[in-house]
């Protein structure tokens, strides 16, 4: 199984299977309610592998992860469309769309242990447009 990210914006940023280890999806909710609440959040956890360019090779787009987590809230840059494709067999298993995300947090990480390094990035999506978010899957082949 692999994942693909895609973002859009003032720049393009796409991070292939090789990069990304892990997605983790999750609905925000008030822990005080006792109903469903109406004030529902969503929240999508990625992170990866920071690759190196070798022999001539192009880097990686994590850098742009980083310049995009540092966009100011008074530009609508830092509000971007997010598209997750989760694949396996060829298919697409599932795809996330994430029409008006911004980063909640990100982090990079260097060590001796894992490679070049690793990032985590946290983003939601714009509360007040919570019906815009997709969640889809029963795709044919690519």
């Amino acid at each position: 199984m692999g994942v693909r990210l895609s973002i859009e914006g003032s720049e393009s940023i796409k991070l292939q299977e090789t990069s990304i280890t892990g997605i983790e999806f999750g609905a925000d909710i008030p822990h005080d309610s006792n109903a469903r609440s109406t004030d529902l959040g969503s929240t999508v956890l990625i992170t990866g592998k920071i690759l190196a360019a070798v022999d001539g090779e192009t880097a990686d787009d994590t850098s742009k992860l980083a310049k995009w987590s540092l966009v100011p809230a008074e530009k609508s840059d830092c509000y971007r469309k997010v598209q997750i494709n989760v694949v396996s067999a060829s298919q697409i298993v599932r795809q996330i769309t994430i029409p008006n995300a911004f980063v909640v947090g990100y982090e990079e990480d260097f060590t001796d242990e894992n490679g070049a390094g690793t990032f985590r990035l946290l983003i939601k999506q714009k509360k007040d447009k919570m019906s815009n978010l997709k969640f889809e899957s029963g795709f044919g082949e690519e």
